[in-house]
């Protein structure tokens, strides 16, 4: 979720560099950088921290002669987040700089390519990999455009990127696949920019750009390509009315629903890199060397911990590994009993978990092995473990957590298949229809986002009077129960409780009545019967039903909302952002503040 800006035009790049990069501050980040030609050379200035840190370092009078030049603000997925690894990036003959945002999924194939023709790398970054690239297709083609596009088909991956170079003053390149990248066209200016707030001050022309697309630009032209074949593209532009504060959000009123909306992309991202479809294998190269654990102990907090739940299932059915998942807040005061081959595996989006990290001090104190599982690469969570596997879900803004929790069972799922392909536990044909259906998901997820909105608008002034709800699962739907009963609580204020199903006769059945719906997850597979049962208990009771269920399943239930069969656990992957959908149109009905409800905090940093 890195910030790209780039300028070219009559007006001093810089401070519009700057200025551009502090619109994109909303997306995140730990370091910032830019780069400019000036007197026949490229100036660099980058710095760890935030943009004030990077404002300190650019002194000088060249600074204010320069009238195109791009920027970055970092989000670190390759590299610690420091200086070395901030951007832009310069190839080895400083000719070339170069701002990316996104995965190179093949940058150690290629980095080892051009070490072994004697590059030398500075960072530990992919994206510099990609500079050195396209400086050692320029050697060949002698032309920048021709070498962009040998590159961008030499990549696997995602990216948007802008590039300058000092023989070119002026002169901007980009080009995006799988990442967002959008042109700004102004009056003797332009800009290409990761999403339109970098230059709402400035234009409201803009020209969206499509996978395969490059760019080429300077202050009074600028024109598209389809980089495969080298051929002008001819493009519409479109007029923004966008204020910049919905221009953040990317048109959605609400960061919580932009990042539902981005679960789709968040699965592609959560999965590049990590299968290997020639060989039918799950790759995660952090845990290479790593013995399987005859054990798992899960510590996680709020929506983690439910995410810790459901990849109980998925762990214990797919690679035959218990599986025990603990509260942190409780597993910290804790008599530790130490296991045998026991993996500790600590669950924080933010990494920053109070309870969490304390859960983890405690047991990297008797020196058993430690895993964690976040979204914030360098966070403490990440430092203090063994091993970790980042889910890649970018910044999430909402204090409502959704994509991230997306992110944690992807990572939970490949998890399971990973550990399941180490015990030969699949075989070849079961473990290509998983990754099959896991290729298949983020488009069926994007299909089926819009409609799921609707119904969940349709359903929520239905349920809005409602003093509390129940919400039912069974099995692997049990953990998402949970969490759609949290998410319910935390925007809404509407109060409501997650249950295994068959615990409601065993006390909260008394609750039923005709205000107390239930929300059931009622997905066809081995367990429905059972629910099913349970459904007939709450109607006999004058309970009304809510039932999340797939087409033709047939059970009691006062409304139904339907969702495509897939086949489990991957079914979870469309549950879980309806029950988001709920939750979220639940509180615009009623009024309530989405992205920062009363008395939470984005990351529970004290106890």
């Amino acid at each position: 979720m890195c910030g790209i800006i780039a300028y070219t035009g009559h007006r001093p790049a810089v401070p519009a560099i700057i200025r551009g990069l502090k619109s994109l501050e909303y997306r995140g980040y730990d370091s910032a950088g830019l780069a400019f030609v000036h007197s026949g050379r490229l100036h660099l200035f980058r710095a760890a921290g935030k943009l004030q840190s990077l404002e300190q370092k650019l002194a000088g009078g060249e600074v204010l002669h320069a009238t195109s030049g791009i920027g970055h603000t970092r989000w670190a997925t390759h590299g610690l987040p420091n200086e070395v690894n901030a951007h832009p990036h310069l190839d080895v003959h400083l000719n070339l700089a170069l701002v990316h945002n996104g995965i190179i999924e093949n940058y150690q194939q290629l980095k080892t390519m051009l070490s072994d023709q004697g590059c030398t790398f500075r960072s530990e970054t992919d994206s510099e990999v990609l500079v050195c690239l396209i400086a050692h297709a320029l050697n060949h083609y002698g032309s920048i455009l021709k070498a962009l596009a040998w590159s961008m088909s030499q990549v696997h991956g995602s990216y948007a990127f802008a590039l300058i170079s000092k023989d070119h003053p002026g002169k901007v390149w980009a080009a995006r696949k799988a990442s967002p990248l959008v042109l700004g066209i102004g009056t003797g200016e332009n800009f290409v920019a990761s999403d339109i707030p970098a230059f709402l001050p400035f234009t409201r022309e803009v020209v969206f750009l499509e996978d395969d697309e490059l760019v080429e630009m300077d202050s009074g032209q600028w024109n598209v390509y389809q980089a495969s074949i080298l051929e002008h593209t001819l493009k519409k532009i479109h007029h923004i009315a966008w204020d910049v504060q919905a221009a953040q959000k990317g048109g959605y009123k609400h960061f919580m629903l932009k990042e539902i909306m981005e679960q789709p992309k968040v699965l592609t991202d959560c999965l590049a890199g990590r299968i290997d479809h020639k060989k039918n294998r799950i790759i995660l190269e952090e845990l290479e060397d790593m013995p399987v654990p005859s054990r798992v102990q899960v510590v996680a907090c709020g929506t983690s911990y439910h995410a810790g739940l459901w990849g109980k299932y998925v762990l214990e059915s797919l690679a035959g590994i218990p599986v025990n998942v603990e509260i942190a807040s409780e597993f910290r005061y804790r008599s530790l009993i130490q296991e045998k081959d026991t993996l500790y595996l600590s669950i924080s989006q933010s990494g920053e978990t109070a309870d969490t990290l304390a859960g983890q001090h405690m047991v990297r104190e008797h020196g058993l092995p430690v895993l964690g599982l976040c979204n914030v690469l360098g966070s403490s969570v990440a430092r203090g473990a063994d091993r970790v596997l980042y889910t890649q879900a970018g910044p999430e803004i909402s204090v409502a957590s959704t994509k991230a929790m997306c992110s944690q069972l992807v990572m939970l799922y490949l998890l399971g298949l990973y550990f399941a392909q180490s015990k030969k536990n699949l075989d070849s044909r079961a473990l290509n229809k998983y990754l099959s259906f896991l290729n298949e998901l983020p488009d069926l997820l994007q299909a089926q986002l819009p409609q799921m909105q609707i119904r969940a608008r349709e359903l929520c002034s239905r349920y809005s009077r409602a003093r509390s709800l129940f919400y039912v699962g069974r099995g692997i739907y049990f953990p998402l129960a949970l969490e759609g009963a949290l998410k319910l609580k935390e925007i809404s204020y509407i109060h409501a409780q997650g249950y295994a199903a068959g615990e409601l006769k065993h006390g909260p059945i008394a609750l039923i009545e005709p205000d107390v719906p239930t929300f059931a997850l009622a997905l066809e597979n081995d367990l429905l019967s059972k629910i099913k049962s349970n459904l007939m208990e709450i109607k006999a009771r004058s309970g009304p039903v809510l039932a999340l269920t797939n087409p033709g399943v047939e059970l009691d239930a006062d409304e139904r909302w339907e969702l495509p069969k897939v086949i489990d656990p991957l079914n979870s992957f469309l549950v879980l952002p309806a029950l988001q959908l709920f939750a979220y149109e639940m509180a615009v009905y009623l009024g309530k503040d989405v992205d920062q409800p009363r008395n939470l905090a984005k990351s529970v940093t004290v106890e």
